[in-house]
């Protein structure tokens, strides 16, 4: 059945010369790793440490927002927990960690 594939004969091919374009593979890893460094991880660690003072700065009278939006004035600080007026006679109690930003004095009394 040899008339149906013909038989293949490999000419002498020249020996490998080993992976070709390493210095490129080293220089596009480098490359990403800045990349992911400037775009991702330096932004995220500046975000944390801004949070990280405005949770530690928190004093009473401080005119804060929560991450779920609601805004009121700061009556009580304890260690991990913080007591917003946000109304007349009404007070409630939110984690440090949900106090989202600080508003200039007076923002409330003007809405």
């Amino acid at each position: 059945m040899s008339f149906l594939i013909p038989a293949a004969y490999a000419d002498a091919a020249p020996a490998a010369a080993g992976p070709a374009g390493t210095g490129f593979e080293w220089i596009f890893l480098v490359g990403f790793l800045v990349i992911f460094y400037l775009m991702i991880w330096r932004p995220q660690a500046k975000r944390a440490k801004e949070q990280k003072n405005l949770l530690g700065a928190l004093q009473k009278g401080d005119e804060v927002v929560t991450t779920g939006g609601i805004a009121g004035k700061i009556v009580k600080v304890a260690d991990d927990f913080v007591v917003l007026e946000v109304s007349d006679n009404v007070e409630l109690k939110f984690q440090k960690g949900a106090v989202a930003a600080t508003l200039p004095k007076g923002t409330l009394k003007a809405i």
